[in-house]
Parts: C-alpha cells; structure tokens; sequence
C-alpha cells in the first residue's frame, strides 16, 4: 500500500473513531505526498522526454 493511500485510510478511521484533530492532520499529510509524488513523477517524465 502506498504511504499517502496509508495515511489517508488512518485518518479517516480517526476521524470516525472521534480523534479529529489528529485524523484531519493524516488525511492532510497523505493528500501533499501524493501531490508532491504527482509532481515529481511529471517533473521525471518531461526531463526524461527531453533528453530523448
């Protein structure tokens, strides 16, 4: 499983266990690793084109 699908699924299951604060604080680190991961990927993909 990859950590921010992780991170998610903990945070949710906190949130509905009743620990908000810290199950909003997960949900918010796995949605910017899997933005800052969807970035790095692009980012690898033009460069690796561009060297073609």
């Amino acid at each position: 499983m990859s950590p921010w699908l992780a991170l998610v699924v903990i945070g949710v299951i906190l949130l509905i266990v009743g620990f908000a604060g810290v199950g909003k604080i997960l949900i918010w680190i796995g949605v910017a690793v899997l933005v800052v991961g969807a970035v790095l990927t692009l980012l690898g993909r033009g460069r690796s084109s561009i060297n073609r």
